[in-house]
């Protein structure tokens, strides 16, 4: 870099002479250390692209991995992108390159993409974005929806960036002052609990004119990031390609949910359309292709997702249609509105466990939780019907607190009983009319609240009825509200409660089944073994106290040729509902290296809680050397909930 720091790169390159062919150049620029945690994945991902013509790199974000340098104050900081930059421009200068650069990822590569599109560096041609957002306060996996939310991710990532770099893995002084020492990014968070310029300035959702080259956007109906694609879509200006699967958080060929696919494939066409100036086809195509799922049992278990692919000629689709239901006084779901009624309910801070970890993934049967839910249902179907968008939803509401979430849940319930989740959303009340500038609810007083439910697609079959079902609470997905509570939703003539359904438009076409992935490329002299993603969980109950506790535990161990590395995550929610100010998520999180000549061990452990005005932080890391305590650190924080 210009300041003298090395970022370090793996390249994958075609079989060529020097100075016979030039190649474009393909981007993935990651924090997650290409030279262990990632090394075996990034082998099969990048060497499918050399294959096809292409030098990929990846690139170590600046203090992580093995690149030098000081770990960054956050996710997207500034530092990172004019990094980016200068990685971009010398990709573009070397002897083997064209000249022009493509940039891809899932996740945080999907949102560096996008982010590095934004600033428009003149060799960078096209992008592929996976599983990423336009929008960080309220799509990121720090507030979903606007609300606060702890995860896996806020206990391992301050973990793994505060690692030395592999293989040799130094532990002198410069080393863990640059990386051990560095502040822990939940901090920083902790300090942005409302929208607002540290979240806009790097969402795409305020500059969607900033973005000037081709996009090519992927997502999963199991994915959390999933909005961004519709939205993107809309607003900005240039040729764009959308792919929306049945696929969780993960490369579209990797996925463990399918059907999965070879979207590699696609990508080259893209890559050599915007790239090499061949003519593939890929621009003539419809620029939309959705998968629209059929009904499936709601189970943890499930690999395979029955439907069929369609296309759309654009976003949103001209012809789209919608069908509205009202919410009635009997709980009932129809195409008219009922007699005026109010229906309470009473706040269950736990309520929510079957909606998952975010608004992503498999999830069970939903009766659970809509037990503590209000609960509206249609009668059965008379005919199918098949939902593309995002759902909307207008309820008017009231509490008796001064802090209230809403959150809403559409189920597709079969004739024997089962409550299949189709998609769902949340609001936080205090950001009703503004996530910059949230306010309290005025008890008693009744608002209208909207919300768009996250993107999904789904065919109710005939017989089968349709639920809405809302809560105020969503619990370990949404940290809850300090206040116990009872809100009203009003229904009827005077305050029509009501979802609108986005239907699929009459003039979808079918699309072409896609390629099955290839084979997975093995690394040479790598193996992983026990590897148990998404992990396991357990939910503890006390009838006595009602204290409710939820554990999740995840492991992975890798061999590699200079020794072997395991991690082992543990995370604790606890909730009861007689005092849901004093909520909590603790955690501890271990990487082990073991060399020929020592063991080196991380861990950290996070303890984080509430009362009713306030949160509390506490993390601490430690470094051992063959079981003796190199060093340790520790933060404290008490930081005031802001409608949180």
């Amino acid at each position: 870099m210009k300041d003298g720091i090395r970022l370090a790169v793996t390249l994958f390159k075609p079989k060529f002479e020097p100075g016979n062919e030039k190649f474009p150049a393909l981007l993935e620029y990651l924090p997650y250390r290409k030279d262990d945690e990632m090394s075996i994945r990034d082998y099969d991902l990048h060497s499918y692209f050399a294959r096809r013509g292409y030098v990929s790199a990846c690139v170590d974000i600046r203090g992580t991995g093995s690149s030098e340098g000081v770990v960054p104050e956050r996710e997207y900081s500034d530092q990172e992108q004019m990094d980016g930059l200068e990685v971009i421009h010398w990709l573009a200068s070397q002897d083997w390159s064209s000249g022009k650069v493509g940039m891809f990822g899932i996740s945080w590569g999907g949102f560096n993409a996008i982010q590095l599109a934004m600033r428009r560096p003149p060799q960078l041609k096209a992008i592929i974005a996976v599983d990423a957002s336009d929008k960080l306060f309220h799509d990121d996996i720090h507030y979903i929806d606007g609300m606060m939310h702890v995860d896996e991710f806020s206990l391992s990532m301050d973990l793994e960036t505060a690692i030395s770099p592999p293989p040799d893995f130094p532990t002198d002084e410069q080393t863990l002052q640059k990386r051990f020492d560095q502040t822990p990014w939940f901090m920083k968070y902790l300090q942005h609990q409302r929208d607002g310029e540290f979240w806009q300035s790097i969402s795409l959702s305020s500059h969607y004119d900033s973005i000037a080259i081709p996009v090519f956007m992927i997502g999963g109906l199991l994915d959390g990031y999933r909005d961004s694609i519709p939205r993107m879509l809309e607003n900005m200006k240039v040729p764009k390609k959308a792919i929306i699967g049945p696929w969780n958080h993960s490369y579209p060929h990797l996925s463990a949910i399918g059907p999965a696919i070879e979207w590699r494939k696609e990508a080259i066409r893209w890559w050599d359309h915007w790239l090499k100036d061949i003519s593939t086809g890929i621009t003539e195509e419809p620029p939309v292709t959705v998968y629209l799922r059929d009904w499936y049992k709601p189970e943890l278990t499930t690999t395979q997702i029955p439907g069929s692919w369609v296309d759309l000629s654009a976003w949103p689709p001209p012809s789209q249609t919608s069908q509205t239901f009202y919410l009635g006084s009997q709980h009932q779901l129809s195409n008219t509105t009922s007699e005026p009624d109010i229906h309470k309910l009473d706040y269950v801070p736990s309520a929510g466990m079957e909606a998952g970890f975010w608004w992503g993934d498999l999830t069970p049967d939903q009766a659970p939780t809509d037990r503590a839910a209000l609960v509206y249902d249609s009668e059965p179907l008379q005919e199918s019907l098949s939902i593309v968008g995002l759902p909307k939803v207008k309820l008017w509401v009231s509490t008796s607190a001064k802090q209230a979430d809403w959150m809403v849940r559409l189920s597709d319930i079969s004739p024997d009983g089962q409550v299949a989740l189709i998609t769902g959303a949340g609001v936080n009340g205090a950001q009703r009319q503004s996530a910059d500038h949230p306010t309290d609810l005025e008890p008693g007083q009744v608002y209208p609240i909207e919300l768009d439910l996250h993107f999904t697609s789904w065919r109710v079959p005939v017989g089968h009825k349709i639920r809405v079902a809302i809560t105020n609470a969503l619990w370990p997905m949404i940290f809850p509200t300090p206040d116990k509570m009872t809100t009203s939703l009003a229904v009827g003539r005077d305050t029509p409660s009501r979802l609108l359904l986005p239907l699929l438009p009459a003039d979808f076409t079918v699309h072409s089944e896609f390629s099955k992935p290839e084979e997975f490329q093995t690394m040479p002299q790598v193996k992983t073994k026990g590897n148990d993603w998404p992990g396991s969980w357990e939910v503890r109950k006390e009838p006595l106290s009602g204290a409710i506790t939820l554990i999740w535990n995840g492991s992975d161990s890798t061999e590699f040729p200079w020794g072997t590395q395991a991690n082992l995550e543990h995370l604790r929610y606890f909730i009861n509902d007689r005092t849901p100010e004093s909520s909590s998520v603790s955690g501890f999180s271990q990487t082990e290296v073991k060399l020929p000549d020592r063991t080196l061990t991380w861990n950290v452990v996070l303890n984080f809680w509430s009362d009713k005005n306030n949160f509390f932080y506490q993390y601490k890391r430690a470094l051992f050397k063959d079981g003796t305590l190199l060093r340790e650190k520790d933060w404290n924080e008490t930081v005031p909930r802001d409608h949180q």
